[in-house]
């Protein structure tokens, strides 16, 4: 009885870990719903609530847009316009990124629109200070923009908080490159006779379309080891949207049967002793047909059609010379990977 009752044991045991593994990922939204209901959210403007903030906003130079009450707690927020001069970020947030600023000044200006809003809440010395928004702030300033748009919040003490809710991942290459892909799908079935070049702006770079197609199939591929070469030979299409889709199927196909020699040849490279992590980025570096190739000022030509270069990359996958791998080597790749130069 006890051998039975154990192996019962054994089997429930089995049982559980299956279900937890099974529940893994999964989002469970409360049973319960939390929160005001729209009507509740409605608050006017000229409301005792906002009375003070909206005076404070106004002698600094602003305008009240709207009032609601914030959908979660209840409290009172207003959507405003400020002067760009009348906002300040806090003094505590981490340090400007120029290159971050002009790329996002860019891609407003590119769009066409300004539509993230910054939050704001007082300061010290009655001054209003953004603690989430200091590089659209310097983005508005170098567009020149008058005014810039804010949540205003009367609750000071949120600007110490807010670093608790800027938990959202930042875009990695996979979640761009799948965000970028499920895009142009969408607009293929929309506007089918859009050429892929009309949204360069909204795609970002070609490459990421042709990895989005691959990281829909295998969230584990390794983009990163493939993305200079890519940057180097692919571009954006004249033809339109579901034409070039297919064409990039056909890319990517290429890739990733280029992966799965890339793969066998690390593994060879491992049972010779290789166990440095960058194994894959050196592999197909020594693949790359382009890698050597240093375009000029101005040019947007690439060396080589992305057909071409996939063709010759899959040949020297192929016929790849393990006895020419020497530890130097994965070395130096080693140190330009920690300092960011390849």
């Amino acid at each position: 009885m006890a051998v039975k009752k154990s192996k019962a044991v054994t089997k429930a045991k089995k049982k559980t870990v299956k279900k937890k593994k099974a529940g893994r990922g999964k989002l469970a939204p409360r049973k319960e719903q939390r929160g005001l209901t729209a009507a509740e959210m409605v608050l006017p403007v000229g409301g005792s609530e906002v009375a003070t903030l909206i005076a404070e906003i106004e002698s600094a130079g602003g305008a009240a847009i709207g009032a609601y009450r914030e959908p979660f707690s209840g409290r009172p927020m207003l959507m405003a316009a400020l002067p760009i001069s009348a906002v300040q970020p806090t003094p505590f947030q981490r340090d400007l990124s120029p290159t971050h600023t002009k790329r996002l000044a860019q891609k407003i200006e590119e769009s066409g629109s300004f539509l993230d809003p910054i939050i704001v809440v007082r300061g010290e010395d009655g001054n209003l200070w953004t603690p989430n928004g200091r590089h659209r702030l310097a983005a508005a300033k170098v567009l020149g923009l008058r005014q810039i748009t804010a949540l205003v919040s009367p609750d000071e003490d949120l600007t110490f908080r807010i670093l608790a809710l800027n938990t959202e991942k930042a875009h990695n290459l996979k979640d761009r490159s799948l965000e970028v892909i499920r895009m142009a799908r969408n607009l293929a079935a929309r506007k089918p006779r859009a050429r892929e070049t009309e949204f360069a702006v909204e795609f970002e770079a070609p490459e990421l379309l042709t990895l989005g197609i691959i990281y829909d199939q295998n969230k584990r591929f390794g983009g990163g080891a493939y993305s200079p070469f890519l940057k180097k030979v692919d571009r954006f299409s004249e033809r339109t949207l579901p034409m070039s889709l297919r064409e990039r199927e056909a890319y990517a196909a290429r890739l990733r049967d280029i992966d799965i020699e890339v793969k066998k040849i690390i593994e060879q490279l491992q049972k010779r002793g290789f166990k440095s992590p960058y194994l894959r980025s050196y592999v197909v570096a020594r693949i790359n047909p382009v890698r050597f190739h240093r375009p000029k000022k101005g040019e947007t030509r690439p060396p080589m059609t992305i057909t071409a270069a996939l063709i010759r990359m899959a040949a020297s996958a192929k016929k790849f010379n393990l006895d020419s791998v020497k530890p130097g080597d994965l070395a130096l790749v080693a140190a330009l990977s920690s300092s960011g130069e390849d």
